[in-house]
């Protein structure tokens, strides 16, 4: 159980010495105002505790992903760990740090609002287009999957299951920020929190040993580790849907210095449970063989159900359920209301957008294609999400790195896991199923390719950035 606990263990010292980092290089200052208070209307811009905010960010970035995707991403083996260590702490953390942070300093401005700024308009419309699109994506893949599990638990049928979840969600998203978000997700955390740390305690105490990592379990079953694991497990690594989700809780911060426990902080939470249900899925069936076999029995649910109950018992086994039920749903309501607030920013340059009955209107707009994707096969659904999922991740991280270029900052905490990303999406795209299908050494080359022509672009800019430097400090010392 070496590597398991040595993930547990980095993962707590990434929190405690690079969220720091991060936070000095972006410079937090508590005198400015944040948008909560400079733009209160309570629906929402309401001001709520920290503590509130970091249990409502895990609630809105966790779902389905940091289970069933390191549930899937088991099948690697052991290497798992290593992605959701390295991923967590030098990319997905500092990428929900920056789209949080950077919202707060553009008065809540939404994701598409701050790409515009920093990678241009061209950017910024077909980043409308794909976050809405991976919105809709994650609010019908993230009903599916609880709506079975009800479906297999209760007398519900599915489609009764699937517009009961909407029905909340069409209730969550027109309520202002504090009436359901604020009051109920705190009290979901404890829940998530219990079922991650149970499930944990049960894998010590069961007789089946959680893998090390070795040579010889490097390529289990001879899967590609490149680019497939990086968007097999994403939210528990990396995720592009946390940056549409952060200008949430950014609209309720008191002040900057929250940043860093509120937004670094609940992904260092999420990847913990990430850890914990990829050692549950690789030791509870003997292996990735086993597992593999629990996989195309009964899809992500039957492993998730039998893993809670056997580990747990009965009670111990409801709560992981209901937990698991619980994750997805309250990422869902807040993937709508975040779509609804981007759809809202965009309409609002053409019409006149306040009023309860435009507020429906829109959410409505976005609520009938995410319940007909729900119905359909939830793997296919998974397969385009995880895509989409981290092509807005490698986005988010290149105007984070364009920010932090554009104020003479250290761009390398946001460049180096941005172009890193930008291999992955451009590989995956070109070997995918999902994609173009390619032979795996020619998506690898090509994939290669596009990288080295984004970086290209972006050392271009660098050296723009510093002749400017250069002249504007040229020009103070005439």
């Amino acid at each position: 159980m070496i590597t398991f606990f040595g993930a547990l263990i980095f993962l707590v010292l990434g929190y405690i010495f690079y969220s720091k980092f991060v936070e000095r290089v972006f410079v937090i200052d508590d005198q400015n105002p944040t948008p909560a208070y400079t733009k209160r209307d309570n629906f929402d811009f309401v001001p709520m505790p920290w503590w509130k905010g970091n249990l409502i960010q895990l609630l809105n970035i966790a779902g389905l992903g940091p289970i069933y995707g390191a549930v899937l991403g088991a099948l690697y083996g052991p290497v798992a760990f290593i992605w959701i260590v390295v991923g967590c702490i030098f990319a997905g953390a500092v990428h929900d740090y920056f789209s949080g942070m950077l919202s707060l300093r553009h008065n809540g401005a939404q994701y598409p609002t701050i790409v515009g700024k920093y990678l241009g308009n061209v950017v910024k419309s077909c980043i409308y287009v794909v976050s809405l699109v991976l919105m809709v994506l994650v609010a019908a893949a993230f009903t599916a999957g609880p709506a079975q599990l009800i479906a297999q638990l209760t007398p519900l049928s599915f489609m009764m299951a699937l517009l009961l979840i909407f029905g909340y969600f069409l209730l969550a998203t027109l309520l202002p920020v504090n009436r359901v978000i604020g009051k109920i997700y705190p009290l979901l955390g404890a829940i998530l929190l219990f079922m991650a740390v149970a499930i944990a305690i049960s894998l010590l105490f069961t007789d089946k040993q959680i893998p090390n990592l070795t040579f010889a379990n490097l390529h289990p079953q001879e899967l590609p580790i490149w680019p497939l694991l990086m968007v097999t497990i994403s939210c528990g690594a990396i995720s592009g849907f946390h940056c549409t989700q952060s200008p949430i809780v950014a609209c309720t911060m008191k002040k900057e210095s929250h940043g860093r426990k509120i937004f670094y902080g609940a992904m260092i939470t999420e990847g913990v449970i990430a850890l914990v249900w990829a050692a549950a899925g690789m030791t509870f069936f003997n292996g990735t063989g086993g597992l593999q076999e629990a996989l195309a029995t009964g899809g992500p649910s039957y492993v998730v159900n039998e893993i809670s109950i056997s580990l747990l018992g009965t009670l111990g086994g409801i709560l992981a359920i209901l937990g698991v039920i619980i994750l997805p749903i309250t990422t869902g309501d807040t993937a709508l209301r975040s779509s609804r607030m981007i759809l809202t920013e965009v309409f609002s340059k053409f019409f006149n957008m306040e009023g309860k009955v435009k507020v429906l209107l829109v959410t409505l707009l976005l609520a009938a294609p995410a319940l007909f994707l729900a119905t359909i096969d939830y793997t296919f659904l998974w397969r385009y999400v995880g895509w989409t999922n981290q092509l807005v991740a490698t986005v988010m991280l290149w105007t984070a790195a364009m920010y932090l270029l554009k104020e003479h900052k250290f761009h390398w905490i946001a460049s180096v896991p941005a172009l890193f990303m930008t291999g992955v999406v451009c590989t995956y795209i070109f070997y995918a199923p999902e994609g173009l299908g390619m032979d795996y050494n020619i998506s690898v080359t090509l994939g290669s390719v596009l990288t080295l022509v984004v970086l290209g672009w972006f050392a271009s800019r660098v050296v723009k950035h510093r002749k400017e430097k250069h002249d504007g400090v040229e020009k103070r010392v005439a």
